[in-house]
């Protein structure tokens, strides 16, 4: 006799709106992913990657926005989706409320930590390219790499934690070095 198949729980936005203080978690196709708590060098590089994106911003009194996390990104105007990614750079401001980005934002940089190597890599990375993200960047300081995704399709690529890299939404004039980082 065929055993029935169990229903998976799907989880909503209120769901993570009802978490206890302090707990994070994001939604990914109404499954939820705790988010656990960032190393120091996990830190450093979100910290440096936010003041080098926002200084440029500054400097070249960019229309763009940068959010370091915890910001929200509701990607698929849905309640089965929320993310909260490391750097997330938005230049259309209709796109942001009280609550975050609601649409796709134009870059958006993860910093991996062992918990979510296989969510940045493959899960994400998907679902950022669908919603139609321009730029994705995976900082893996472990592998010291760097994976860009140019999803305009006119660049991307691998790097190490050494090089300069240029940021294609800007058409390279931005350019992060990471040799600065000290990690």
């Amino acid at each position: 006799m065929l055993q029935p198949l169990l229903k998976e729980q799907l989880y909503t936005v209120d769901n993570i709106y009802a978490l206890p203080d302090g707990e994070r978690a994001e939604l990914i196709d109404g499954v939820m992913y705790d988010m656990s708590t960032p190393s120091t060098q996990h830190q450093r590089v979100v910290h440096y990657l936010d003041r080098t994106v926002g200084n440029y911003i500054a400097e070249h009194k960019e229309k763009c926005e940068v959010f370091p996390a915890p910001f929200a990104v509701f990607l698929n105007q849905d309640d089965y989706n929320y993310f909260e990614p490391d750097i997330t750079v938005v230049c259309d401001s209709s796109k942001l409320d009280d609550k975050g980005c609601h649409g796709a934002p134009d870059w958006i940089i993860e910093v991996v930590s062992p918990s979510s190597r296989s969510m940045d890599y493959i899960k994400k990375m998907f679902k950022y390219r669908n919603a139609g993200v321009l730029e994705y960047w995976i900082v893996d300081p472990e592998k010291d790499s760097v994976t860009v995704y140019d999803f305009k399709g006119e660049g991307g690529g691998s790097y190490s934690m050494s090089d300069v890299i240029p940021v294609g939404i800007y058409d390279g004039d931005l350019q992060i070095d990471f040799a600065e980082l000290k990690v």
